[in-house]
């Protein structure tokens, strides 16, 4: 008789126990039916993120949807998971483990505030873009100093700083601090200004060319803007056509015309020992029509050889070939 009751007893707990994992899956059910699925908010297939990054929690990143990566209809375009990666442990968080994991690659703000390597950041942008400007990437000055793309671009927003004339001049500047004061120096470049970028004449991501040029030489670079100085002239001046930093620093200088050093000093840096072989640099105390003073007075060695890119004097004479008019 105890045997019985005991056994009755419990198939009643195992009917308890039925009723209550039928009536929380019924529970289960009806909130199933109530929340509708996660719907994609920006990314196609982004739902399984935004369903926690979303306008409260994230709404800085959902911006990416103002950039040509959030263009839904260009099949090209990525998902969250394209740039950081599948982050599994991220998204469903293992049982009995307190903190959620962190998603498999973090770029950070401007390269900071992230563990993850610089060469795997870069790898994922690498996956598209490859071409064009970029394909000088590799073995490029930034490149190898482990400089990462997000350590200039931003990737979720619709003002990309870097990508705007005058705010790209002070990123910039946070690495070429030398740059900064010479483009502060009373003869520059409009930079400053924001008439012009670092990117109209450099190009950050490489080139084939010195100093990542957007162009594949210093005077090719510069003759985007000074047309009138390529030529070709009758007369050439050999440091014009072999490199315009002779004698300009295009960053700036204290010097009108961004010339290194003032005339006659820079025209004397090669033509020391011919024509007018020393000229004093001092005012004359009288009347004078001789060169060893003249060429000191103004503009030095300017005062008389004004075509000093080039010349095209026909005329048959000794001084033709002088850059004169």
């Amino acid at each position: 008789m105890i045997r019985l009751r005991h056994i009755t007893f419990i198939a009643v707990l195992i009917l308890i126990a039925m009723n209550m994992n039928f009536a929380q899956a019924k529970d289960d059910m009806m909130i199933a039916k109530a929340k509708p699925p996660a719907k994609d908010i920006v990314l196609t297939g982004d739902a399984e993120c935004t369903s926690c990054h979303d306008e409260e929690d994230s709404p800085e990143q959902l911006a990416i949807g103002k950039t040509r990566h959030g263009t839904r209809t260009d099949k090209r375009g990525p998902t969250c998971t394209s740039c950081h990666g599948d982050s599994e442990t991220h998204i469903n968080k293992p049982k009995g483990q307190g903190k959620r994991d962190k998603p498999e690659i973090i770029f950070g703000h401007f390269g900071k505030g992230t563990d993850t390597p610089v060469n795997e950041r870069n790898a994922v942008c690498l996956d598209c873009h490859t071409d064009g400007s970029r394909i000088h990437w590799a073995g490029s000055t930034h490149s190898s100093r482990d400089v990462a793309c997000t350590n200039c671009h931003q990737v979720h927003t619709a003002h990309d700083k870097v990508r705007d004339k005058q705010a790209q001049t002070e990123l910039c500047f946070n690495c070429h601090k030398e740059q900064r004061a010479q483009m502060h120096r009373p003869s520059h470049h409009p930079v400053p200004e924001g008439q012009m970028s670092c990117s109209d004449c450099h190009s950050p991501h490489g080139s084939a060319g010195t100093k990542q040029l957007a162009k594949d030489s210093v005077n090719e670079t510069c003759f985007t803007c000074h047309m009138e100085k390529r030529g070709p002239f009758i007369h050439n001046h050999q440091p014009v056509t072999e490199d315009c930093t002779i004698c300009h620093n295009p960053h700036g200088t204290t010097i009108a015309k961004m010339l290194k050093s003032r005339p006659p000093f820079l025209c004397q840096e090669c033509h020391s020992h011919t024509s007018h072989p020393t000229q004093n640099a001092a005012l004359p105390d009288a009347q004078s029509t001789s060169t060893r003073v003249v060429g000191t007075v103004g503009r030095g060695c300017l005062n008389c050889h004004t075509n000093i890119h080039g010349g095209n004097s026909t005329q048959n004479s000794a001084t033709a070939g002088r850059f004169r008019r």
